[in-house]
Formats: C-alpha cells, structure tokens, sequence
C-alpha cells in the first residue's frame, strides 16, 4: 500500500522553502512507495517531486479573533484531490527525526489518530500537527463547521479539540513518544538552559513547534521575543529595559543552539 503524506499551504507565512524541507524530511525517514501532496494558492519554487494540487475549496467565511488554524477545515471535506483512503497530515513547521513508517500501520486505516497535545495533560487532547485520517471521514466534522463557523470557534477554541470531541468513531492517538514538542520536552528547564543545547528525546520520530518558537529559533538559539544573543548577555539583559517578562519567565526564555535540528531540518 502507497504511504500518502499531505501539507498545506495558503498565503505567505510558509512557502517553497517550508514544503520543499519538509518533502526532504519525508523522502529521507520513509519506505516506498509513497506519494506527497501538497493543498497550495502558491507552486511556484515547489520542488518537482511534490504533488502540487489546488486547496480543496470550502464556502465559509473563517472564525475571526479565533486561536486555532480553521483554515484546516479544508481537509475534513468529502475529497482531497485525487486521492483515496488513509492520508497522514504533517504541519509545514515541524522536524522529522525518525521513520515515518508506523504512522501507517498504526489502528485502524478507517481511524482517526492524532498526535497528543502536552499541553492540556489532564484532557484527553489530540494535536493536529501530525494527524492521519481516511479522506473523507471528516466530512461531518466540516458540515457542523460550515453550518456555524464562529459558533464552533468560540465553542472549541481550537481546531484540534473539535476534531478530537467529534471525530466519527472516536479520535485515536498515536504513542507519546512518537511525536514530541520542542518548548515543552527539548528545551532544557532553568538553569540548564543556559549551559545545555535543547536535546532530543529519545525515540522520538517528529518534533512539532507550537507555541512561537520556530525550528530556525531553535538553530540560532533565539527565543523570540528576544534577539539570539550569548547567556551573559541575556542573564545581563535580566536588568535592562530591554526585558518584557517577569524575571524567571525571562531567564527560561533563553535557548542554546540545537545543531540536531539543523541535521534534520534540510530539503
């Protein structure tokens, strides 16, 4: 059986350079035979190997003043291009550290699996940074969307709790150690952070970067909001003006250059 990966990209955030790393990822941590298709408004600098297919369409005006990325809702509906059956998604900003392989074999290939969400431990939380679904399996997900986009927004905050609430048959996920998230498990806790690049869990396939850090912020060893700069200067910068945070949550927010996301980051 073909393994079937799928992005998408609208707009100007991500682009060429995104989905043509993340197509190297894929190729370099994958047994054929598989296909890669991405959903774009924008081919142009694509490399050849990628199926650039248009964005399945979706008659909605998108949720305004909303947290998570509705623009997805494009996937829940009855076709994807011109493929059938299981699809595994993957968000343009993530790292791909290891075989892919299992995603597929995993369940069921009529299940719904989702990565799981750290950040809500006490809540049974689906992350759709890495999510596989057969294509068409979310269409009830995208006809209760479509009837009252804005509704289900304030309701669900996030795309991702809509999919885990209502997926059909229930949303699986995939094991914990799978899929990782860099601020919350690679990133060294206060005072290591200072001496210690971010590290690479062990075992882990995929690294996802929710939350403003950005795999280029982890290679320069720049933690946004702040300019990347050296740990004496940032703990220096703990009593200048150039400080936003309250002091601890400024002195975490520093990261040393993780060169084991530049190795893996690379079309």
């Amino acid at each position: 059986m073909i393994k079937q990966v799928i992005c998408i990209n609208w707009g100007t955030k991500y682009g060429a350079p995104f989905i043509n790393r993340l197509y190297g990822m894929v190729a370099r941590n994958i047994t054929p035979p598989f296909s890669f298709t991405c959903f774009t408004d924008n081919r142009e600098g694509i490399r050849p190997e990628v199926d650039c297919q248009d964005l399945p369409p979706i008659d909605v005006e998108m949720p305004k003043n909303s947290k998570g990325i509705w623009p997805k809702s494009r996937l829940w509906g009855p076709r994807l291009g011109d493929l059938t059956g299981p699809v595994l998604f993957l968000d343009l900003d993530l790292v791909i550290t290891g075989s892919l392989d299992d995603f597929f074999t995993y369940g069921d290939p009529q299940d719904v699996i989702l990565s799981r969400n750290p950040n809500t431990p006490l809540e049974k939380l689906g992350q759709t940074s890495v999510f596989r679904f057969p294509v068409g399996g979310l269409l009830p997900l995208q006809e209760r969307f479509r009837a009252d986009p804005q509704g289900i927004a304030d309701e669900y905050r996030f795309e991702q709790r809509f999919v885990t609430r209502n997926a059909p048959g229930g949303a699986k996920l995939f094991p914990n150690s799978w899929v990782r998230h860099f601020r919350m498990h690679c990133r060294r806790p206060f005072p290591l952070n200072y001496v210690a690049a971010p590290k690479l869990p062990r075992d882990a396939r995929i690294v996802i970067f929710p939350g403003g850090l950005h795999p280029s912020h982890a290679i320069d060893g720049h933690y946004p909001p702040y300019a990347p700069d050296s740990a004496g200067e940032h703990l220096r910068g703990l009593f200048s003006e150039v400080r936003q945070d309250k002091p601890l949550r400024y002195l975490r927010h520093y990261i040393r250059p993780a060169s084991w996301v530049a190795e893996h980051w690379r079309a």
